[in-house]
């Protein structure tokens, strides 16, 4: 039997179509602005539905700045080996705060609690860099922020949801902690996993304070901190070199569209991977304590 569609589920889906269209238009925008000609651009007023006179000759300007490809080689080092540091030391110290037999467990896991509450301040932080010599490297970017408390916590949650019966029932058959924790935990945990996983993804990729406090060297900074650069200062002179791109001032705005655009859409294209996992993994963290 069809289920009969009622004038509240049209007009509902009417104003969620509007709402939706919103949100998206603009980054629509900017996708299209990318490969418009810059002249015609400029010149264009009201709704862009396609690209006016397609042409890539803002991404071909941009792949031919060597400060940019740099931050992207940063930009990739720290997402690669942050993600990879933080998920290693992430998962094994929720899973140790998950099991209830251990030694002084509650309380250091109330320092740790701590810490979102309480912070040194960014001068110690940035002298304990110091004193460790990592400043002006890319480790700088990446230790300092190698934990989130709040990815733990959530962490710790999901894993806390695996039957206790079946972790003590490997025990009994000589399964080591390691053992339950590879081969149980983990596999039954894949919702907080996929979760903090695309936290961590989207605050390595969008990192930029760090980088900016312990980054002299440009030749190390990471995507984010060029872009806020160029952005901020409102001048993209320094990247377009020679090129002969007639306008200056239209080719920069069809420059800064597309910056925006290879800035953004690596974490768009992760998203749907992990979408299907986001939701469940957050209602986990919520919902058990």
């Amino acid at each position: 039997m069809k289920k009969k569609i009622s004038v509240f589920d049209i007009i509902n889906f009417i104003i969620c179509g509007l709402i939706g269209l919103v949100c998206v238009y603009p980054f629509y925008y900017v996708v299209m602005a990318s490969f418009s000609d810059p002249s015609k651009l400029m010149g264009h007023n009201g709704v862009l539905l396609a690209p006016l006179d397609s042409t890539l000759g803002a991404y071909e300007e941009i792949f031919k700045n060597e400060l940019l490809v740099g931050s992207f080689r940063n930009t990739f080092l720290i997402l690669f080996i942050g993600v990879a540091l933080s998920m290693i030391v992430t998962t094994m110290a929720a899973y140790f705060f998950s099991r209830k037999d251990i030694m002084l467990q509650k309380p250091l896991f109330l320092l740790v609690l701590l810490t979102m509450f309480v912070s040194g301040g960014l001068v110690p932080l940035y002298l304990t860099v110091c004193d460790l010599g990592i400043d002006d490297t890319l480790w700088a970017v990446i230790l300092p922020t190698a934990v989130s408390t709040y990815n733990l916590i959530v962490l710790r949650t999901g894993f806390m949801s695996v039957p206790e019966s079946l972790i003590e029932s490997a025990k009994l058959d000589g399964a080591s902690d390691f053992t339950v924790f590879s081969k149980i935990v983990l596999p039954l945990s894949k919702a907080p996993l996929a979760v903090i996983l695309l936290y961590y993804l989207v605050e390595n990729w969008n990192s930029w304070f760090n980088a900016s406090i312990f980054l002299r060297d440009k030749s190390l900074y990471p995507l984010q901190l060029v872009l806020r650069q160029i952005l901020l200062s409102n001048n993209t002179d320094s990247m377009m070199g020679g090129a002969d791109v007639g306008d200056y001032e239209s080719f920069s705005e069809t420059l800064k569209y597309a910056i925006i655009c290879i800035s953004t859409v690596p974490m768009l294209l992760i998203y749907p991977f992990l979408q299907k996992h986001f939701a469940k993994g957050v209602m986990i963290g919520a919902v058990k304590g």
